[in-house]
């Protein structure tokens, strides 16, 4: 598959941004790297496997996951703990490491932008494949490297991240800044993006309750890549990645994502598959204190 010009992505992407112009809330987009404004709820507990499935050209082929634990401990203050893990075939299997992430979102009222601040600690190994996001000069070559080569480095990175959110006319427009600083070492700050659209089927719900109706689907597109260092800010020697996104509400179930994602040059994975399996517990803290009553 010829990998889609670079330039092309980025015109596409922002020309179906600006058609949109831009407020309506709607349910949690479903992007696999791009934050848009949505919170969780006070007291709510929401579990996810997420999953990445690729064959890198001159590498083994893998499958990612990662167990999400999502809390809303406030209105304005979502925490979330990440434990991942990945299987290399013709390789191992192996645990690479945790993130605890923290979103903080200083005006609760929507607005025509909606501002969110994430900062995130990493202890992780270079054997991780989880994709949760793409910084610096991360590439293909990163995933040619033994499971035994590649976990014997662990970094402790500091992630910072400004999202910017909007919805309007049922759209959900966002775009986040990313920037990693490793811990252990002394290297420079590196830097990423994501940008994602979305909007659900249908905007106004049956009459009657169904599983397989338009407003229970959500589609768009996403878009994330390296932004380069602080000393080599910029695309070259970078990665891209572009995609749809569907995202499947099963009332009173799980929600399901799925992304077929295609890498837009030659330092990125060709193609991959992107799944996530997602449960809500709605005050999960009143539910174990009545469970002991």
């Amino acid at each position: 598959m010829n990998p889609i010009p670079l330039k092309q992505a980025f015109a596409s992407l922002f020309l179906a941004l600006f058609a949109l112009g831009v407020a309506c809330a709607a349910q949690e987009p479903p992007y696999f790297v791009t934050y848009s404004h949505s919170m969780e709820e006070p007291g709510n507990l929401e579990i996810s496997f997420k999953g990445v499935q690729a064959s890198p050209k001159n590498a083994n082929s893998f499958v990612s996951e990662t167990m999400e634990l999502e809390y809303g401990a406030q209105a304005w203050w979502t925490t979330e703990l990440y434990l991942s893990g990945q299987h290399t075939s013709h390789d191992s299997t192996i645990f690479t490491g945790y993130r605890w992430e923290n979103r903080f979102r200083p005006l609760m009222r929507e607005h025509f932008i909606n501002p969110v601040l994430y900062v995130e600690f990493e202890h992780v190994s270079f054997a991780d494949k989880s994709l949760l996001e793409v910084t610096g000069h991360d590439s293909i070559f990163d995933y040619q490297l033994s499971n035994a080569q590649a976990r014997s480095e662990v970094e402790k990175s500091l992630e910072l991240k400004l999202i910017l959110s909007s919805n309007t006319h049922g759209w959900n427009i966002s775009e986040n800044f990313i920037a990693e600083k490793d811990l252990n070492e002394p290297e420079p700050w590196e830097f990423g993006y994501a940008l994602a659209v979305s909007r659900p089927f249908a905007l106004s719900a049956r009459s009657r309750a169904c599983v397989f109706c338009r407003e229970n689907f959500t589609g768009g597109l996403e878009l994330y890549g390296g932004l380069g260092t602080l000393e080599g800010f910029g695309l070259r020697a970078t990665s891209h990645y572009l995609g749809p996104v569907v995202g499947f509400n099963i009332p009173s179930g799980p929600t399901i994502n799925f992304a077929p994602t295609i890498g837009l040059n030659d330092n990125s994975i060709g193609f991959a598959y992107r799944f996530t399996v997602s449960y809500e517990i709605q005050q999960i803290f009143g539910r174990i204190h009545g469970a002991f009553r």
